[in-house]
């Protein structure tokens, strides 16, 4: 495997993006909007200098990597090629069933087809497909250049040596894949995130306040960020939608979203990304400042 197409330049994309140029990989970058693929290829090279400043790469592995990477507004043209394409766009079923049915189009008949997805199921997005068993889960976690984690999920079809070749493919960007099957959620974010939905709960229901209830998991279950302050930086938007995922999966009441989460989605107050969340970042994304509809100190 020596091309790979990431479908998507936000967050995500570009991270994915980061990693397999990083690696020896010839990368494209596809979006439809081309001021978002100028964003990503400047995120890139920024992070690329953060790892370069850390001595963590070289200048020569920094250039080789932005050799290897290219961006494409046309999905058909950008895929046609690659041995791997992996889509990272937004966690909303019906634009990644689009995105499917159009690079099982597009890509050639041997190409495995991934998805970034937090909690969608892999098998739904399979059969959008005449591919299914080339179709899998590869889950990377935010920041993608510094987390070692990727979560391989196999969907119902997913043939054992795709799996295999996912494993070793991740193996070769220097992370962790750790295979699991798919079921609403996943491992990650069935036991992720109904925990932050109860630290919302804890808030809503007044037990205590944002700094109390972060503190108490930092420094008593020594969590490296408190479960609020993770839900702004993953954004309350994406809780909320895998929270929904969770609910409709299951159907047990447990997984219902607290009444908070949707409102504050709601006023668009998503976190980091709206500049407000639990915290207020109107500072910058590293403000530990709590917002004004939750007390305002910090």
């Amino acid at each position: 495997m020596n091309s790979v197409a990431v479908v998507g330049a936000g967050t995500m994309g570009n991270g994915i993006a980061h990693v397999f140029a990083l690696h020896g990989f010839t990368t494209v970058v596809v979006d439809i909007n081309p001021k978002q693929l100028e964003q990503a290829q400047r995120t890139v090279t920024k992070n690329l200098d953060r790892q370069l400043a850390k001595e963590l790469i070289s200048e020569e592995e920094k250039k080789a990597a932005l050799k290897n990477l290219a961006t494409s507004t046309s999905l058909s043209e950008g895929v046609s090629s690659a041995d791997l394409v992996i889509e990272a766009a937004t966690e909303n079923l019906d634009i990644k069933k689009e995105i499917f049915q159009a690079i099982d189009q597009a890509c050639k008949p041997e190409t495995i087809l991934a998805t970034n997805t937090s909690s969608i199921s892999i098998t739904k997005l399979a059969a959008e497909t005449k591919r299914p068993t080339q179709v899998i889960g590869m889950h990377f976690m935010n920041p993608v250049p510094v987390m070692k984690l990727v979560e391989i999920i196999n969907g119902y079809a997913t043939s054992p040596a795709v799996t295999s070749l996912i494993q070793q493919t991740a193996e070769q960007l220097q992370k962790i894949p750790l295979v699991v099957n798919d079921y609403p959620g996943f491992v990650s974010n069935r036991i992720l995130m109904p925990m932050i939905n109860e630290a919302i709960y804890t808030l809503y229901e007044g037990v205590a306040g944002v700094h109390e209830i972060d503190q108490i998991m930092q420094l008593g279950m020594a969590h490296p960020m408190g479960p609020l302050k993770l839900a702004d930086f993953i954004g309350l938007d994406v809780c909320l939608s895998i929270m929904r995922v969770l609910h409709e999966g299951f159907g047990n009441p447990k997984y219902a979203p607290c009444p908070l989460l949707v409102n504050m989605v709601a006023a668009q107050n998503l976190g980091i990304k709206s500049k407000e969340g639990f915290y207020d970042y109107q500072e910058g994304p590293k403000s530990q400042k709590i917002s004004s509809q939750f007390g305002g100190k910090g």
